[in-house]
């Protein structure tokens, strides 16, 4: 049987209000991760690692560092057709912006109808994890079913905070999608987990066409993807689940497997960093196997610069990045971030480009971040935003 025809589409539309300052100056998918990425390489690197080469990227609010990365890093083999690109909000059906992801999709039919796949493969941009959705697709074509929704095992009790799928006795085909219930159900066999929805989708061609037209025919509609597609379709038993632990990844070690974080909280954002400093990391960015792909910024290579008592440079369960000179503990700092000497920098987030003047401490009293403007996280995490001098 020939391979299928297959259309990614990344929603990258995301304003991610929960992330300020970080998003205050660009969309959520741009934040960068990890020192080197931003956040929309890691559903690029796994749709573009499975040979899915055909691929949108929706965009919306402030998306200017967001298309220029898309741009000027994602370049793909025009020799064969294949491509990655930024579509931004045309107002092709009037003037209104996307009103939810659907309508996202919905205002973007005509990239479906000028690429006629059989298949439409819908990821996020905001997760940090690996996945091979080869796996998932097989799946889908051997069930035949409208829609296959990728999620993963999580305990029940914390699953309130997703969407979450309750599967029949046979464990893939979906009875029901519920946003975040106060009681959710258990997964067949583990009643102490539930599947939450990764914001991960699979569709046939067809079906999520004539699916869309039906959403956006009904003014009671959020036009959300998993708040009201997913939903339709389960009510046609027409739509089933992926159990993302069962996904195999090239190069995977034992405690990476199964790693997904969704990082749309500050708190959330530091600990996925934090995850990636162990000496065996939880995330291990060093899989060249099923590598997370980006460019690489022309700096110079990092310097740990003086040996004398008091001033010494020093980096402990940190990842380095180029063109920078640090000594800091539990710190998020990006590029072109400067800290002077003997600056004290502790379970903090330094956006790009802030100046840290000389002996200023920042994330050790969170009251006077607070005083100075700064936002601390839920989690006691100090965020600086972005360009910002610190006051001596």
């Amino acid at each position: 049987m020939a391979e299928p025809r297959i259309l990614g589409i990344v929603l990258a539309g995301g304003a991610g209000k929960r992330l300020a300052p970080l998003t205050a100056d660009r969309a959520k998918p741009a934040v960068p991760f990890g020192g080197l990425y931003r956040l929309v390489d890691f559903a690029l690197s796994n749709l573009v690692n499975a040979s899915i080469l055909r691929v949108c990227v929706l965009t919306q609010y402030k998306s200017h560092s967001l298309d220029r990365h898309i741009t000027t890093t994602w370049r793909m083999s025009d020799l064969l057709g294949n491509y990655v690109t930024p579509v931004p909000a045309q107002q092709r059906l009037g003037p209104h912006w996307f009103t939810g992801s659907a309508d996202a999709i919905y205002q973007s039919l005509n990239l479906i109808y000028d690429e006629r796949p059989d298949l439409v493969i819908v990821f996020g941009a905001d997760h940090v994890y690996r996945m091979d959705p080869r796996q998932m697709i097989s799946q889908h074509l051997e069930r035949g079913t409208g829609v296959t929704v990728a999620a993963i095992p999580v305990p029940r009790l914390e699953a309130t905070e997703f969407g979450v799928i309750q599967t029949g006795p046979d464990g893939r085909s979906i009875e029901a999608f519920l946003e975040k219930p106060a009681d959710p159900p258990a997964r067949p066999g583990h009643p102490d987990e539930a599947y939450a929805s990764m914001g991960n989708y699979l569709f046939t061609t067809d079906v999520l066409v004539e699916t869309l037209r039906k959403d956006a025919a009904n003014r009671a509609s959020r036009h959300d993807m998993g708040g009201d597609i997913v939903p339709m379709l389960v009510s046609e038993r027409n739509a089933d689940v992926y159990d993302f632990l069962t996904n195999e990844v090239p190069g995977a070690n034992d405690r990476d497997c199964g790693y997904w974080r969704d990082v749309g909280t500050l708190d959330s954002y530091f600990d996925a960093h934090m995850d990636l400093c162990h000496v065996l990391p939880v995330f291990n960015l060093y899989n060249d196997k099923w590598p997370i792909l980006t460019r690489v910024a022309s700096l110079p290579p990092a310097k740990f610069v003086h040996n004398s008592t008091g001033r010494v440079g020093r980096a402990i369960d940190s990842l380095v990045s180029n063109g920078v000179i640090v000594s800091v503990e539990r710190a998020v700092i990006l590029h072109n971030t400067i800290i002077g000497r003997h600056a004290v920098i502790e379970n903090a987030i330094l956006d790009k480009n802030v100046v840290v003047p000389e002996g200023v401490v920042i994330g050790v009293d969170k009251e006077h971040d607070r005083e100075r403007g700064f936002v601390v996280s839920d989690g006691g995490i100090t965020v600086v935003g972005k360009s910002q001098v610190v006051p001596a």
